[in-house]
């Protein structure tokens, strides 16, 4: 098969292979036509070798050596697509699976030849996705082929890219993937719960695999996400067009992100479900594996969409970028309902563990009973539960400590220095490596503790005691203990003066290293979190920012910060505003009470009538007065001419 190997070869873009075939002349009509009377023939006959053979020569022509500009051509096109889609479609027991595999291949190489128009592309893929897992296994595998081949376009464009409406699918199309991928992560979960011993451990062993579907989900995420986080506008074009372009494209790919996080919310909240029912069913099953199956449901956990697309998307909308009011209000009431399903969860799961040791240390069977609550016991336990995190050591930031290092070994000459920080920490500890050495004592390293070498003296070592150079060490040699060091920030100076003899092998002159860390011990530094616990954590995280900028509002916009004084202002405090909501108006706001006294003939002056909710007849109408003081009217009186209105006591 040389010619599947040169399909091979040529699919990769780097070889010059590639670009040899690209130059090539297409391939005239007739010729097609011979390879179609091939085919056709090969199939009579049932002539798989020869079937298998064309269908690679399809792949090739299709790629590189034909374009459908003439109507012969198309005819003929017309011709390929229904050979092939007749082979596609053909019974599981008269094709083999390797033809199946080339047809898919051919189908997918031929795409935008076979399937010209969008509308077109659409509709295949629509029947692929909906009709695939029914109807024919062919489907199923062409649309596995089509999709594995678009997420990978996908990720070698960049978003408003001539080419990136063809690789990003529309909304409905996207809608049947997702529910593909939700499906499937449901029956991996049961799996869980239904499948044998033998079985589910062979299911642990091919897990993280991820579906085509689930791929081109994480392209699709990874696109959108990545471009709208990296955007950065043309530093060299400071027109005001070139900045609308960059504003419009920030807000096409901001609102694509909101439809896609919340198809992905919404079927993330459908899988917690089905984890969380699958939890409860194997805490209260008898079977014999019962312990081993709810440790590895995390692990198969990690295998589906919880896994894949969660984090990432969690991640990703705690940039600033993203942090938007819009994206709060539509997606926090799916934050919290995943808040919910994951807490739970991560607290069924954490409620289990001591359950197991109970169970191997009894033999009895009430023990065994213990494993097993009722819905409401097991609320009455929850409740007593302080959290999900009860018990959980949470891996702090530096847990597992900085190393800090030179060369190895040193060379002449040869001058090191830096400063580490760790912030919040009362005191750092330093443990060095037992291989630390130098040639002579004076090249030394010398420990400060703070951010220079102006800092308090610490200590300082070097030397070595191999026979070499100095053959002998500055103190007490390289510490072997723990080096306590007051603060959060050390500096370490290493400076190599003498020149290196000719005798003095590589372990008298290794140099140092050391590791520097908050915390004296190091245990459980590599353990991290269980998978839920963490994704509740991440979950509650981004709740809590989402509604931190629902608390905030809307951003202050220029023109308020242009108009602060205004709008601090005594008069605009005395208004009584009218709010107008679903063509109503709202009654008036009570002023704000005034420092100065009134009279009583201003109070009866500024009294407002009955009838003020009523709304106002036209399009012009009097807004509501505002109360000034005293000493303020008589000067408006004064400067106006106009004499104070008299109150004239109504006759009866």
């Amino acid at each position: 098969m040389c010619i599947h190997q040169l399909n091979l070869l040529a699919a990769s873009n780097n070889l010059p292979i590639t670009n040899f075939l690209g130059k090539q002349h297409p391939i005239e009509a007739h010729h097609l036509s011979s390879i179609c009377d091939i085919m056709e023939k090969a199939m009579v006959n049932g002539d798989t070798c020869i079937i298998r053979c064309i269908l690679v020569v399809f792949q090739v022509v299709f790629k590189f050596f034909f374009s459908p500009q003439t109507e012969r051509n198309r005819d003929i096109v017309r011709r390929s697509g229904l050979l092939l889609w007749q082979l596609l479609m053909a019974p599981r027991d008269q094709i083999c699976s390797e033809i199946q595999k080339e047809v898919c291949l051919a189908i997918s190489s031929g795409l935008n030849i076979l399937y010209p128009g969008e509308a077109e592309i659409n509709n295949l893929l629509k029947l692929v996705l909906t009709e695939g897992e029914n109807r024919n296994s062919g489907l199923s595998q062409l649309r596995d082929v089509i999709l594995t081949n678009l997420a990978e376009q996908l990720q070698n464009n960049r978003f408003g890219s001539e080419d990136d409406d063809h690789y990003r699918l529309n909304d409905e199309l996207l809608h049947y993937i997702l529910k593909i991928v939700v499906r499937e992560s449901c029956v991996l979960i049961t799996k869980c719960q239904t499948v044998s011993k033998d079985d589910f451990q062979r299911l642990l062993s091919t897990v993280p695999a991820a579906s085509s579907c689930l791929r081109y989900l994480m392209a699709v995420q990874n696109h959108l996400l990545s471009n709208t986080i990296l955007i950065k506008p043309d530093e060299n074009d400071d027109s005001d067009n070139s900045l609308q372009g960059e504003t419009l494209k920030v807000q096409e790919l901001k609102t694509s992100i909101l439809s896609l996080a919340t198809q992905i919310l919404t079927g993330c909240d459908e899988v917690l479900e089905m984890l969380q029912q699958v939890t409860t069913a194997l805490i209260n099953s008898d079977i014999s594996d019962r312990e081993q199956r709810l440790k590895g449901l995390e692990q198969i956990t990690k295998a589906t969409m919880l896994g894949h697309l969660l984090p990432v998307l969690l991640t990703s909308l705690m940039h600033p970028n993203l942090q938007t009011l819009t994206m709060a209000d539509a997606l926090m009431p799916q934050l919290v309902q995943l808040v919910l399903y994951t807490s739970q969860t991560a607290l069924l799961l954490k409620t289990q563990s001591p359950v197991f040791s109970e169970l191997n240390s009894s033999p009895s069977g009430a023990s065994e009973q213990k494993g097993k609550l009722l819905p409401d016991e097991r609320m009455l336990e929850e409740k007593e539960e302080p959290g999900f995190l009860t018990g959980l050591k949470i891996p702090a930031p530096w847990a597992a400590g900085k190393t800090v290092e030179t060369v190895h070994p040193v060379r002449d000459n040869y001058k090191f220095k830096e400063t580490v920080h760790i912030p919040g920490a009362r005191c750092l500890y330093l443990r060095f490596d037992n291989r630390c050495s130098s040639q002579y004592d004076y090249d030394k390293l010398v420990i400060y503790a703070g951010p220079n070498t102006n800092s308090r003296k610490v200590a300082e070592y070097g030397g070595n005691t191999l026979g070499y150079g100095s053959r002998s060490v500055l103190g007490t040699g390289w510490p072997k203990d723990l080096v306590k060091v007051e603060g959060d920030t050390v500096t370490f100076s290493f400076e190599m003066r003498s020149g290196r003899e000719h005798n003095t092998p590589d372990k008298a002159m290794w140099g140092f290293a050391c590791t520097v860390r908050a915390q004296e011990s190091s245990e459980d530094v590599s353990g991290g979190l269980p998978f839920l616990v963490d994704l509740a954590l991440g979950l509650s995280v981004l709740a809590c920012s989402m509604l931190r900028i629902l608390y905030n509002g809307p951003e202050i916009t220029k023109d308020e910060e242009t108009c602060q004084e205004l709008l601090r202002s005594k008069l605009l405090q005395r208004c009584q505003w009218q709010v107008e909501a679903n063509g109503v108006i709202s009654p008036a706001l009570t002023p704000s009470p005034s420092p100065l006294p009134l009279t009583i003939d201003e109070d009866r002056e500024f009294t407002y009538p009955s009838d003020v909710l009523v709304p106002p007849v036209g399009h012009y109408f009097d807004l509501p007065r505002i109360r000034l003081p005293p000493g303020i009217m008589i000067k408006l009186r004064e400067i106006s001419g106009r004499a104070r209105p008299q109150f004239r006591p109504s006759i009866k």
